[in-house]
């Protein structure tokens, strides 16, 4: 193998890039691997391998750390030896010319000393192969990453710096969501998530209790907690009353448990006890606050000997400076991460929460559903047909039939040529009707004045029609399509669609529709194919789905025949992605 430090490929333009293709094509004539260009290097601790230009080594560790950026490198490196860190591995990856996060991956996958992987990540490169290698890794080991890029200008910079395009930043969260991948937004989110899972277990749900000595501390957890997607836990009936048999009458009797500035350690570890008990809790967060009712060390100390009956996972912090110091050191040596801020707790708790939900859609195997068998045939000719007369749009009576081959439920629609057979096609479907222009050329049909609705007669249908017929050109008329006016009162205008992204491929998109769509951006995506359970984290993932469960009188909507929806239509992308640029409906 080979490491190039240096910069000066394709990050630099074209001439840059014949270079780095020359190298590659010479590397693999003698079948050699290559890391770089534009890297640090790398460093094996365990063994004591520096292939850097660094000063240092790495202390040894069970973290292996990778990043695009040598800088980044340097610094988290001197970082780490005045903070007492180790890594099994240390990685500088640069520009990605041949090794790619999926080669380093799987490597340290079976890396018996790499207990977790922390990732800082300019471009993703080969998007399959880094689904691939984290997918089957992170089922193992937990992979955290740092992806700047989420705006405009910094996606920009990023590209500049690795002559990569970062890629659209919705859809890399999407695939971190689909191969277990836990992404955090802070440098230093990502070494406190790697403690904190290698101390506690991962909560199984995102409500979190939070026992307090101070108002105000847990006030600004809160904040956290929900800004974060996390949910403060509902205390039980009995949780409530043994809480009251222990506490002063003025505690807060609510989540956060404040149990007042006077607490002593007696009353944190029962007051513990008894909200790890709450059924209806996931986690807890416990503050402290010097107060001269409280002590700090004995208090950590009967929480430290409390915390090891519950399953559940704990996080502490004791807010101070050197009167919580040893307090501090008995909650880190029983395995019960300390911070300095509780809302650094309570974000960290919900990252925990999401890296349980990424994974379990690891276990979630799209399969074909049994009552779909699309017609083939019908598809194919439809297909063909627009692509024999040139054509990249379908028509709507096209997209229908294309639809209902994958059990898509469309309205009735009928196609008609003449204004005696719209008449006659309305009176059969039953009214009011909708007229629409039916063209291979029109897309718009409002802005021509090819839709009319709301109509109650025979006659009204055949105006329509001539109406239509006569707004357009000759060559862009071909009839028009008679369908049922449908009542949409209280109903929902969701879309449901798909785009082909240059990394990932086909990207699927569900959310609140209609003609302010781009204004709400109320939607989320997912990459296909779909089940139903991943189908249904898709619509929690936007603010309608609140609504669609039923609000203010409103009745819950059919959920389960959106899924279905949402599952049948990722079959439709999936079976021909390599035909769609774009659809939705």
């Amino acid at each position: 193998g080979a490491i190039i430090l240096s910069a000066g490929f394709k990050e630099v333009g074209m001439e840059g890039a014949q270079l780095e293709r020359t190298i590659c094509e010479i590397a693999q004539r003698g079948k050699i691997r290559v890391v770089g260009p534009n890297c640090l290097g790398l460093q094996n601790p365990i063994s004591g391998l520096n292939a850097t230009f660094a000063n240092n080594l790495a202390r040894p560790g069970n973290v292996a750390f990778i990043s695009q950026s040598g800088a980044m490198c340097t610094s988290i490196l001197d970082w780490s030896l005045q903070a007492n860190v180790g890594f099994s591995a240390f990685v500088s990856i640069g520009s990605m010319m041949d090794v790619s996060w999926g080669d380093i991956i799987y490597y340290l996958g079976d890396d018996p000393n790499t207990k977790a992987i922390a990732i800082y990540m300019e471009s993703i490169g080969d998007a399959r192969s880094f689904m691939s290698a984290a997918s089957e890794v992170a089922m193992m080991k937990p992979i955290i990453v740092i992806k700047p890029g989420r705006t405009s200008q910094a996606a920009k910079a990023a590209a500049s710096h690795t002559g990569s395009l970062a890629g659209s930043d919705d859809v890399l969260e999407a695939a971190f969501k689909r191969c277990g991948v836990l992404r955090v937004n802070k440098i230093r989110d990502v070494f406190e998530i790697v403690e904190l899972l290698g101390k506690q277990p991962r909560p199984s749900g995102k409500y979190l209790t939070i026992l307090t000595n101070a108002g105000g501390p847990g006030v600004i957890s809160t904040d956290a907690l929900i800004e974060s997607g996390g949910q403060l836990a509902w205390l039980s009936e009995d949780t409530m009353n043994k809480l009251n048999a222990i506490l002063p009458s003025h505690w807060s009797h609510a989540n956060p448990i404040d149990i007042l500035g006077d607490a002593t350690w007696e009353t944190y570890a029962k007051a513990l006890e008894i909200a790890a008990e709450n059924k209806y809790s996931d986690g807890i967060l416990i503050i402290l606050t010097p107060q001269s009712m409280t002590n700090p060390t004995k208090t950590a100390e009967a929480i430290a000997k409390v915390a090891k009956k519950i399953s559940k996972p704990i996080l502490a912090s004791w807010m101070g400076g050197k009167a919580v110091t040893e307090g501090r050191a008995i909650l880190d040596a029983a395995g019960i991460p300390t911070y300095d801020y509780p809302d650094s707790a309570a974000e960290n708790f919900t990252y925990m929460y999401q890296l349980s939900v990424n994974l379990t859609q690891l276990y979630e195997t799209p399969r074909w559903c049994a009552d779909l068998h699309p017609s083939t045939v019908v598809v194919d000719t439809i297909i063909a047909t627009a692509q024999s007369q040139d054509r990249v749009i379908l028509t709507e009576l096209e997209s229908k039939r294309l639809l209902s081959c994958y059990s898509i439920a469309t309205p009735a629609i009928i196609h008609c040529r003449t204004a005696e057979e719209a008449a006659s096609a309305a009176s059969s479907i039953g009214f009011p009707i909708v007229v629409k222009l039916h063209s291979e050329t029109i897309t718009h049909k409002s802005d021509v004045g090819g839709v009319k609705l709301n109509l109650h007669s025979p006659e009204q249908v055949r105006d329509a029609f001539f109406e239509i017929q006569q707004g357009v050109e000759k060559d862009d008329f071909l009839g028009v399509t008679v369908q049922p006016m449908l009542d949409t009162t209280d109903a929902f205008e969701l879309i449901v669609g798909s785009s082909l992204d240059a990394q990932f491929g086909p990207v699927m998109l569900f959310g609140l529709g209609g003609t302010l769509v781009e204004v709400f951006q109320d939607s989320s995506i997912a990459l296909p194919p779909l089940n139903s359970n991943l189908a249904h984290l898709m619509m929690k993932n936007t603010k309608i789905y609140t609504a669609l469960k039923g609000i203010r009188g409103r009745k819950s909507a059919d959920i389960a025949a959106i899924e279905k929806l949402i599952v049948n239509f990722s079959h439709l992308v999936m079976d021909k992605w390599m035909f769609i640029k774009e659809i939705e409906m």
